[in-house]
């Protein structure tokens, strides 16, 4: 017990709470964190590719009532009969298109004999950096348009909606903020118009088929949490052992000590050296 009495120390007491807490952040936060992601980004693959050869179905299907959302069938393909309410419609702003700054033009659809569902036209470029632009309006009357499905996105905290230039504007595609701020009830899912539909604007396009490093950083999260214990024991380790060559050393010097097997080995190692 005395030679692991060096434990006791506050310096290795605050090493030693630093190591567990890391590892145990690897497993229970960074980790499932970065394997959650891979988990979403495969699902969301599996999910385009199957939209890209499925045939479009009524979105009255996948949405029946107002308050329905399809978060499994994200990207599939409807169609959709109705008309567009441009009295309520918002625009996304701080959106990335191309690799360009972006607003995306979000209008209220009152389905024919369905929901009421949100529908992103596309996306225009702002004027001069963050002006808002001249939009086209939709058509007035009934159309049937062919959309993509896709879930309501988080909120950006401390970020409210607010107007400007004549527009309304949210910083998110949140069915249910947008709601509030129109006054007009929505699903919990909305619709992405693809190319060619009455009233679409700029194309957004499908994201690219990359899973993305997340699996192999969850990996290495865990094998961060595996190595620190580790690492850890081999500095006890290397330590317990100085301290007895350190011991053995001292005894070896003393004219009354007892010539032990272990000082007669330093000894002879010694002079070797």
């Amino acid at each position: 017990m005395k030679r692991l009495a060096f434990l006791l120390r506050p310096s290795w007491l605050v090493l030693f709470v630093v190591v567990l807490a890391f590892a145990y952040l690897c497993f229970t936060v960074l980790a499932p964190w970065q394997l959650g992601k891979n988990t979403k980004t495969s699902r969301e693959n599996d999910q385009i590719s199957h939209s890209v050869t499925a045939e479009p179905v009524p979105v009255t299907t996948l949405l029946p009532q107002q308050d329905s959302s399809a978060p499994d069938e994200q990207w599939r393909r409807v169609t959709a009969t109705g008309k567009y309410l441009p009295d309520a419609q918002v625009l996304a702003r701080l959106r990335s298109v191309e690799g360009e700054p972006a607003f995306e033009v979000l209008v209220p659809f009152a389905v024919k004999n369905g929901p009421t569902v949100l529908v992103n036209r596309g996306y225009v470029r702002p004027e001069g950096g963050s002006k808002v632009p001249a939009i086209p309006a939709p058509p007035t009357q009934e159309v049937t348009i062919t959309a993509r499905l896709r879930d309501s996105e988080g909120l950006v905290q401390g970020k409210e909606p607010f107007r400007q230039d004549g527009a309304q504007q949210v910083y998110s595609i949140n069915t249910e903020q947008i709601a509030a701020v129109t006054g007009v009830p929505l699903t919990g899912s909305y619709l992405q118009v693809v190319e060619d539909q009455p009233g679409g604007l700029g194309v957004m396009g499908l994201p690219n088929l990359d899973a993305g490093p997340f699996l192999s950083y969850g990996i290495q999260w865990i094998a961060f949490g595996i190595i620190a214990p580790i690492g850890l024991g081999y500095f006890i380790r290397a330590e317990i052992q100085q301290r007895r060559r350190e011991k053995v050393a001292k005894e070896a010097v003393r004219p009354d000590a007892p010539v032990t097997t272990e000082a007669k080995l330093a000894d002879r190692y010694g002079r070797r050296r």
